[in-house]
């Protein structure tokens, strides 16, 4: 299971612990959404409304090194956090 149950916002991001990644997830999850449907008289839809109802993330996955038991929210920059990966781990 992974170490993160939510997504990042405006001001975190995922950092993977074991390697340092901080650009490459897997996200698995699952959303319920309820869409207001706009359909042209050929049949083509337009989604117009969209409204979150559920939204459960059920693992995140660093792509760089597999773990998903080491994967934080950690702040931006902006914030406070790192603005590059560790040094050394340039990625496969």
């Amino acid at each position: 299971m992974s170490a993160v149950a939510e997504l990042p916002d405006d001001q975190s991001r995922f950092r993977c612990g074991h390697c340092g990644n901080l650009t490459r997830f897997d996200v698995v999850r699952t959303t319920r959404v309820r869409e207001f449907w706009h359909l042209d008289m050929a049949g083509a839809a337009v989604v117009e409304e969209r409204d979150v109802l559920q939204d459960d993330v059920e693992q995140v996955q660093c792509r760089w090194c597999s773990a998903s038991d080491q994967v934080l929210l950690v702040p931006r920059p902006a914030f406070g956090g790192p603005d590059r990966e560790a040094p050394g781990d340039g990625g496969p």
